[in-house]
C-alpha cells in the first residue's frame, strides 16, 4: 500500500515476498486474555479501571478539524498497573452534520500494519459519506505495534532494501540457504529492535485496547469499518465482547478457521483469479505487453519473463535493478484494484523492454518505500501480529518443497514464490499465542460481512465463511474485481452499508451486487 494512503483500504500483505507469513491471520487466543463471554458480561476487573476510566486529552493536528489524543493501554493485560504501559495514537474528526450524533465510528484499513490514523486523516474522515460523517464522530486508532502506536522495526532501511531483493524462489541448496539466512536475519532484527512489544501485538490484544477505547470515548457500544485484517480485529472484539457491539462492518472478510498453511494457499489462488480477469482484459486490447491470444498463453508469457529477470535484472534508472522478486511484487501490487492495470499495463511494457523503473515504483509502493528511500512500519508489524496470532505455515525449507505443487496449481505464476513467503514465521523470536477457531459473537446485535467475488487477497469463501459463523451476520456480496468493496463505485453496495451504518438496519439475505 502507498505510503500516503489512498481512499483504499489497506491491503493483506502476508502472501507477498515480504516478512510476512500471509496477511491474515486467524484467531488469535493470547494466553493473557479470557475466553470472550467472560469479558463481555462480566464488570471491568479493578486493576483495568484506570484504563477504562482515563479521560483522553485531545488536541488539534493534522489539519481539517482533525483531534488527536494518546490512549493508556496496558503491555500485557495479564499484569496491568505494573508500569508497562503503551501509549496508542488516538484521532478523530467530529461529527458534521445537525442531526442526532449516533457516536463514534471507529475505522481500520488492515494489513495488518496499516496506519488506521492515516487512513482517516487521508480518506475516511473526509472521503466516506457526507452523510455518515454527519452522523458521527469519524475516529481511528493505530494498532500497538503500528505507526504511531510504539511501532515494531527490524531493519534499517538498506536492510530492508536488501531483503525486498532477497530471491524467493530458490532453484537450489545455496539459494534456499540465502533465503532463510534473510529471514533469522529480519526476525532477529525485530527481537534485538522491538523485543519490549514484540510478544503483545496480538489481535486479541489490539481488540481489547478497542475496547478501552470505546469507554474511553463514552460510547456503550462500538460501531466499526473494518477492511481486509480490519475484519479479522473486529470479529476477534465482536466475539469478546458481544453486547458491546454496535453496528459492524466488515469488508473483505477473513475466515478465522483456518491455519496459516492453508491461508496463504487460498491467497495464492486469490492472486491467480484476479491475474485470470487482468489477462482476459488485456489480450483483448491492442499493445498488450502480454500478447493478443489467450489468457494461458499470457500467464506463460509473465511466467517467461519472470524467470528471465532471476538470472538477467532489468535496470531501472537507480542503483536498485528490478529481478524476478520485486517483479513479482509489482505485478502483485495491481491486483488488488482494477484501476491499477493501465499502470500495470504500461509497467510489464517498459520492463519487457528492459526498463524496469514503473514495475519497481509499484513493488514500493506495496512496501510503502518513499522516495527518499525510508520504508514504513507495515512491513515490520505485519509478520510481528501474523507470526503472534497463528503457529507458522511451515517450519522447515522441506515442508515448503513439499508443499509446492500444491501452492502451483493454485498459480502456476505466483504459487512458488509465495510457497516460500511463508516460511518467515518459522525463525520468528517469540512463540506463536493464537490458533484458529471460529468466531460466533453470540449474543451480538446485527453484523454486516461483505464479500468480492474475485478479492485477490481475501477470497470470497472467506468472506461466506466469516458471515456464517458470527451468529448475527448477514453477507453482502459484490460480484466484481479487487479488493473490499465499501466505497469503490457500487452505488448498490454503498447504499446498503449506509442505510445500515445510519439505521441499525442490515440489507436483506442474499444481496447481490454488481
Amino acid at each position: 500500500m502507498h505510503t500516503r494512503h489512498s481512499s483504499r483500504p489497506l491491503r493483506p500483505l502476508g502472501a507477498a515476498l515480504t516478512a510476512a507469513a500471509l496477511l491474515s491471520s486467524g484467531c488469535s487466543a493470547d494466553a493473557s486474555a479470557p475466553r470472550a463471554a467472560s469479558l463481555s458480561k462480566r464488570a471491568v476487573p479493578a486493576a483495568l479501571k484506570p484504563y477504562y476510566e482515563q479521560t483522553l486529552n485531545w488536541r488539534p493536528c493534522g489539519g481539517a478539524d482533525f483531534e488527536c489524543a494518546t490512549l493508556k493501554a496496558p503491555l500485557d493485560y495479564a499484569r496491568p498497573g505494573t508500569g508497562r504501559d503503551l501509549r496508542l495514537a488516538v484521532s478523530r474528526k467530529k461529527a458534521t452534520g445537525t442531526g442526532r450524533r449516533l457516536g463514534s465510528l471507529l475505522v481500520n484499513p488492515g494489513g495488518p500494519g496499516g496506519s488506521a490514523v492515516g487512513y482517516l486523516q487521508s480518506f475516511a474522515a473526509v472521503g466516506y459519506p457526507a452523510r455518515v460523517r454527519a452522523r458521527y464522530d469519524m475516529v481511528a486508532m493505530d494498532p500497538r505495534g503500528v505507526a504511531e502506536s510504539e511501532p515494531v522495526t527490524c531493519l534499517s532501511d538498506k536492510q530492508m532494501d536488501t531483503f525486498t531483493q532477497t530471491d524467493q524462489t530458490p532453484d537450489g541448496r545455496g539459494e534456499t540457504d540465502r533465503l532463510v539466512a534473510a529471514y533469522k536475519k529480519f526476525a532477529r532484527g525485530c527481537a534485538t529492535r522491538s523485543g519490549r512489544i514484540l510478544g503483545h501485538v496480538s489481535t486479541v490484544e489490539a481488540a481489547r485496547d478497542m475496547d478501552v477505547l470505546r469507554a474511553a470515548l463514552g460510547d456503550r457500544k462500538l460501531h466499526y469499518v473494518g477492511a481486509s485484517y480490519g475484519t479479522f480485529l473486529g470479529a476477534t472484539y465482536a466475539d469478546l465482547y458481544p453486547h458491546r457491539v454496535g453496528r459492524l462492518v466488515l469488508d473483505g472478510a477473513l475466515d478465522p478457521t483456518l491455519s496459516s498453511r492453508r491461508i496463504n494457499r487460498d491467497q495464492t489462488a486469490g492472486f491467480e483469479t484476479a491475474f485470470t480477469a487482468f489477462a482476459k482484459d488485456c489480450v483483448r486490447r491492442t499493445g498488450c505487453p502480454l500478447g493478443t491470444g489467450s489468457v494461458a498463453a499470457a500467464r506463460d508469457r509473465l511466467g517467461a519473463f519472470f524467470a528471465r529477470l532471476d538470472s538477467h535484472p532489468a535496470r531501472t534508472g537507480e542503483s536498485r535493478a528490478l529481478g524476478e522478486p520485486l517483479a513479482t511484487i509489482g505485478v502483485i501490487s495491481a491486483m488488488y484494484d482494477e484501476t491499477a492495470w493501465p499502470q500495470l499495463r504500461t509497467a510489464l511494457r517498459s520492463a519487457m523492454g528492459g526498463h524496469g523503473g514503473g514495475l519497481l515504483n509499484l513493488a514500493d509502493l506495496y512496501y510503502e518505500r518513499d522516495t527518499d528511500g525510508s520504508y514504513a512500519n507495515l512491513m515490520y508489524a505485519n509478520p510481528a501480529v501474523n507470526c503472534l496470532d497463528l503457529p507458522p505455515a511451515f517450519r522447515t525449507p522441506a515442508e515448503v518443497r513439499k508443499s509446492i505443487p500444491d501452492f502451483q496449481k493454485a498459480s502456476p505464476v505466483f504459487g512458488k514464490a509465495l510457497a516460500w513467503a511463508a516460511l518467515n514465521c518459522a525463525y520468528w523470536p517469540v512463540r506463536p499465542t493464537g490458533t484458529a477457531h471460529a468466531l460466533h459473537a453470540r449474543g451480538a446485535a446485527p453484523i454486516v460481512v461483505v464479500g468480492t467475488t474475485r478479492d485477490p487477497a481475501t477470497p470470497y469463501p472467506w468472506a461466506r465463511a466469516l458471515a456464517t459463523q458470527l451468529s448475527s451476520a448477514t453477507l453482502l456480496t459484490y460480484d466484481g474485481d479487487g479488493h473490499t468493496a465499501y466505497g469503490r463505485g457500487s452505488g448498490c453496495i454503498d447504499n446498503a452499508i449506509n442505510t445500515y451504518l445510519l439505521t441499525g438496519r442490515p440489507p436483506a439475505p442474499h444481496t447481490r451486487c454488481r
